[in-house]
């Protein structure tokens, strides 16, 4: 330990036992905590998550939550804990691994859209919690029977997590951007068509021309997802991944 009682390097929240044993009964939980800051997270977004905010949501001062939680980091991987708990995990794996793994990734994406900020906090805080090992167990039973070696499972979960992520990312980068200018992401999608058809009718962009001339609408939204996810799948679906 350093002079001033500190740990010399940094420490995993969870590597602190949530009480000592010692003096009173902690008036709350690390959880209770956690939900207090996702629901100011939920509605305000994650900057506007402060240790002054929680304390005043669960009705203490804010010094004597940091006896609780030592900082804002550690609060925010309670946070993506809490949340990835959300998961719902069957006992035992389907025996289908593919199937499987498209269903953690839809529930991941839904998980997203209801928490917003659920991305960028992941993607910046990136320990494993007892939910996220819990999460990571799971889609190892799921793949122990895929023919895959164990680094190539890990590279596929990372794969799989980090597609999702960047799919909610730029629905809710739409969305927000849908609703700062007033216009539906329909409504500038038909713009940004009639901008390219005009575009490619100048003869400057042949390839363009060809690709959009033989293609269809993008198509629902969740059947796209699925597609994609799909197709990261296949990536790893030979008997070595290639």
């Amino acid at each position: 330990m350093a002079a001033s009682g500190r740990a010399a390097g940094p420490e995993v929240i969870w590597a602190r036992p949530e009480r000592t044993g010692r003096g009173p009964r902690p008036a709350f939980t690390r959880d209770e905590i956690a939900e207090a800051a996702v629901r100011i997270a939920d509605e305000s977004g994650l900057a506007a998550v402060s240790m002054r905010r929680v304390a005043t949501a669960v009705g203490c001062a804010t010094m004597s939550l940091y006896n609780y939680v030592p900082g804002k980091d550690d609060l925010i991987d309670l946070m993506v804990d809490l949340v990835v708990g959300d998961y719902r995990l069957p006992d035992r794996p389907s025996g289908d691994w593919r199937a499987d793994l498209l269903d953690l990734a839809r529930q991941a994406r839904a998980m997203m859209r209801r928490h917003p900020w659920l991305p960028g906090a992941v993607l910046s805080h990136t320990s494993l919690g007892p939910n996220a090992l819990r999460y990571m167990e799971h889609c190892l039973a799921v793949l122990e029977d895929s023919g895959l070696d164990d680094a190539l499972k890990l590279e596929l979960i990372s794969m799989l997590n980090g597609t999702v992520i960047a799919m909610a990312s730029a629905e809710q980068a739409a969305a927000e951007r849908a609703k700062e200018s007033g216009h539906s992401p329909e409504q500038r999608q038909a713009a940004q068509a009639g901008y390219l058809k005009s575009a490619v009718a100048t003869g400057q962009y042949p390839l363009v021309a060809r690709v959009l001339a033989g293609s269809g609408p993008v198509g629902d939204p969740d059947e796209v997802f699925a597609r994609l996810i799909g197709r990261v799948l296949d990536a790893y679906a030979g008997p070595a991944a290639g």
